[in-house]
C-alpha cells in the first residue's frame, strides 16, 4: 500500500475514496478560479522560476551532483505536498498513481463527480502539438473547460455519461496508453489520464530523472509460463522495459522492479498469459512504489 493509500485511502486505495472527489473540497479552496488560471496559462508553468530555479536546462542541472539533488528534493517536496492549494503556477500537491483498467472503471462508476468530460491531453499538446482527447475530467474541471478552447476536442460532444467515459478509457488502454489518476491539487481528484511516454509530463520525470513524480500501481504484472507462447507482443507494448523473453522456450518474464502495474501488456497477449497481482504479494517489491 503506497503512502497516500495508507494516509488517505478507503479500502486500501486513496483514489477510491469518494470524499476526494466532493464538490465541497472544490468550493472550500475556490478551485474553479484556481484551475482556470492554471490551465489558461499552462504553457508558462514549465518555465516559471520556483525558489530561483526553472526547468529550462533541467536535464543538465539535475545531473550536477549538488544542484541535482537539491532540485530533485525540491520537486518531490512540491509534488507530494499536502498543504492547501496556494499558487496555480506551482505544481504543489499534484501527485498521482498508475491505475489499471479495473480500478479506472471503479473510479468512473462510483467515485468521479459529475459532470464528466473528455478533453485534449495537455502533455501531448505541449510536447508535440497533438490534440488528442485521451484525458477524462470530472467535477469543477468540467465546469471550466468551455473557457479553454484549445483543450476542447474537435467534436460536438465532450460531456460523457459514466458508461461512455469507461468506453473511452478502455479504448485508450487497449491502445497501450497508461492510465493514471491525479490529485489536482491535493486533496481534490479531478483527472483520469491516458497517456504514453515520452509525452506524459507525470511519468517522464520519474523515468528520465528519477524524480518520484508518480507512484507505481498497487499491482504488478506476472506471467503464466504454461500459457505463454513467447510471441513477444507484450514486450513490444510495454513502455517500461519490464518484459523480456528468456530461456529455451523464449517465454516472457517480468522485471518486477521496472513494472509499473499498468496492465496494458494484457491487451497484447492473445493467449491470456499475463495477469495482475497485488504488489504486496511479491516480497522484493512490496511497499516499493
Amino acid at each position: 500500500m503506497c503512502d497516500l493509500c495508507a494516509k488517505h485511502g478507503d479500502g486500501g486505495k486513496w483514489y477510491l475514496n469518494a470524499a476526494h472527489y466532493a464538490d465541497e473540497i472544490a468550493e472550500k479552496y475556490n478551485l474553479r478560479d484556481y484551475l482556470l488560471e492554471q490551465y489558461k496559462n499552462f504553457e508558462q508553468v514549465p518555465v516559471r522560476k520556483v525558489n530561483g530555479f526553472n526547468p529550462v536546462g533541467f536535464d543538465y542541472k539535475i545531473r550536477m551532483p549538488l544542484i541535482g539533488r537539491l532540485l530533485k528534493r525540491m520537486a518531490e517536496g512540491m509534488l507530494h505536498s499536502t498543504r492547501p492549494p496556494r499558487n496555480p503556477f506551482r505544481a504543489e500537491g499534484h501527485i498521482g498513481q498508475v491505475v489499471p483498467l479495473e480500478d479506472a472503471i471503479a473510479i468512473l462508476e462510483t467515485c468521479a463527480a459529475e459532470p464528466i468530460i473528455e478533453k485534449n491531453c495537455m502533455c501531448r499538446y505541449m510536447s508535440r502539438g497533438i490534440q488528442e482527447a485521451c484525458c477524462i475530467n470530472f467535477g469543477v474541471m468540467s465546469d471550466i473547460i468551455s473557457k479553454l478552447p484549445r483543450f476542447i476536442p474537435a467534436k460536438d460532444k465532450f460531456f460523457l455519461t459514466r458508461k461512455e467515459a469507461i468506453q473511452r478509457f478502455a479504448a485508450f488502454n487497449n491502445k497501450g496508453y497508461i492510465g493514471t489518476i491525479w490529485f489536482g491539487p491535493f486533496p481534490y481528484i479531478n483527472n483520469l489520464c491516458s497517456c504514453a511516454t515520452p509525452e506524459c509530463a507525470g511519468i517522464r520525470p520519474r523515468l528520465d530523472f528519477g524524480i518520484k513524480s508518480i507512484y507505481k500501481a498497487e499491482y504488478v504484472a506476472d506471467v503464466r509460463p504454461d500459457v505463454c507462447t513467447g510471441c513477444g507482443s507484450c514486450e513490444d507494448i510495454c513502455q517500461f522495459g519490464a518484459l523480456h523473453k528468456t530461456g529455451a522456450r523464449k517465454t516472457v518474464t517480468v522485471d518486477y522492479d521496472k513494472c509499473y502495474g499498468c496492465g496494458t501488456c494484457r491487451h497484447a497477449c492473445a493467449p491470456g498469459a499475463l495477469y495482475l497481482r497485488s504488489r504486496d504479494e511479491v516480497p522484493q517489491i512490496a511497499e516499493k512504489y
